[in-house]
């Protein structure tokens, strides 16, 4: 059944990694190479089975494409899961071996982190393969892409805002922040820099006290954050969370967050919008860390990225557009503009196409 769903999702290849010795069990998935090499990050987890840990990584990888093109980046789209606990399956030996079969692709498919994953981990990958980023700055690289993720979400959120309430006052409105990482930590700390009412949940109650107490954050419940009536819903942790369950007990206007695969399928993206909630397609809303690390293909600069979170905002704008133009939900209009710019775009001959890809101002580690 794998060719039949890999026609379904478009996928051009799909790579089974295993290694007995280091403990490691991959998946990469390659979606689109059209627009250049795919790049998405890498999610270490104890997924259930190495089923659900391949229907992620198709899902990521193909939102990956979808991100990809509508940040005006010229990659494609890809992703990489790795079947293990992050809290204690973790090894040099295993982040080098999945390193050579990075490598072993010959630059068709990038990584970075992602969630289970941080710079430390990328050090390891690095030994083994230039094809990676988000390594750390001292071998010129942009380390953690976190901060940017959670400030291009702070861009995509004032867009929405604009769009929902007319104006982009961040701190006149009250968030439901689900997930507490990286990325939802820093996302948290913007909102508070703008005096926004913020509740949080998560899984692990010292990032929850964390928030409380440096934050001024109101924690609820993990399952209580749907009851919350805030203005906006920011899921920032794992997809799926607006569902047929949760959905009806929604009391926001606004889904804004950084969270990949937000919606848990197209049909919730329809009554999203039936029921007047304006969403934020997530893959337009969390593109600043794929925006910050693909800037080490070319030489990395920290000024440029800041002003490329910035288009995020312009490209809510353009989704939006394209919804009314088009009279369909925005999750179908962010993919329209992806697709448009691919097929357009993806006929011409780019600077960094296939094979072509090149890393400036990097330096390699020993072994």
């Amino acid at each position: 059944m794998i060719f039949e769903t890999l026609d379904t999702y478009g996928h051009e290849q799909v790579v089974f990694c295993h290694n007995k010795d280091a403990g490691l069990k991959a998946i990469i998935a390659i979606h689109n190479t059209v627009l250049g090499p795919a790049l998405g990050g890498t999610r270490m987890w104890p997924y259930k089975s190495e089923q659900e840990a391949l229907n992620d990584v198709l899902r990521l990888s193909r939102g990956m494409t979808y991100k990809n093109a509508v940040a005006g980046l010229n990659i494609g789209g890809g992703k990489a899961v790795i079947i293990g606990d992050p809290a204690k399956d973790k090894s040099e030996a295993l982040f080098r071996a999945f390193g050579q079969f990075v490598d072993s692709l010959g630059g068709r498919y990038i990584t970075a982190e992602d969630v289970g994953i941080d710079v430390n981990d990328m050090e390891y990958v690095y030994r083994e393969t230039e094809f990676v980023t988000g390594v750390h700055q001292v071998h010129g690289g942009s380390g953690d892409p976190s901060p940017f993720t959670a400030y291009g979400a702070l861009q995509g959120l004032m867009a929405t805002l604009n769009k929902r309430f007319g104006d982009e006052e961040v701190g006149k409105y009250s968030y439901a922040v689900q997930g507490l990482g990286h990325v939802g930590m820093e996302y948290v700390k913007l909102l508070k820099e703008r005096g926004a009412k913020i509740f949080v949940t998560d899984i692990n109650q010292s990032l929850v006290d964390k928030a409380v107490s440096e934050y001024g954050a109101e924690a609820v419940g993990l399952d209580e954050i749907y009851d919350v009536p805030a203005d906006v819903y920011s899921p920032c942790a794992l997809g799926g969370t607006v569902n047929e369950q949760t959905l009806p007990r929604l009391k926001v206007k606004v889904i804004c967050g950084a969270a990949n695969n937000q919606l848990a399928n197209n049909a919730i993206g329809d009554e999203v919008q039936r029921r007047g909630i304006l969403y934020a397609p997530d893959y337009a809303v969390n593109a600043g860390g794929v925006m910050n690390v693909a800037l080490e293909l070319e030489g990395y600069n920290r000024e440029r990225a800041m002003r490329m979170m910035r288009t995020i905002y312009h490209n809510l704008h353009r989704i939006y557009e394209i919804a009314e133009r088009d009279g369909v939900p925005t999750y179908q209009a962010a993919d329209r503009l992806g697709e448009e710019r691919i097929a357009a775009i993806g006929k011409l001959k780019l600077p960094l196409g296939r094979g072509q890809t090149r890393f400036k101002g990097r330096i390699r580690g020993g072994n």
